[in-house]
């Protein structure tokens, strides 16, 4: 595929291979917490507490604008 090119200009910023070691460390997380929480009685805490996209390593796009044909390769 040597003129592959990519149809929209926006790629991610980041530095990180994978989102991976992130996720599991917030499951891990979530999971401690429940059993915690269910131990002592209470109510489980919401989902939407744990593992925000915004705090991972792979976070946001960049637009490349009309950028040069070398950015847009795949």
């Amino acid at each position: 595929m040597a003129r592959s090119r990519r149809k929209t200009p926006i790629v991610g910023m980041t530095t990180a291979e994978s989102d991976k070691p992130f996720k599991q460390a917030e499951h891990r997380r979530e999971r401690r917490a429940v059993k915690a929480v269910i131990k002592a009685g209470e109510e489980p805490p919401a989902p939407k507490e744990f593992g925000n996209p915004w705090a991972g390593e792979k976070d946001g796009k960049q637009w490349l604008g009309d950028g040069s044909p070398e950015l847009l390769r795949k």
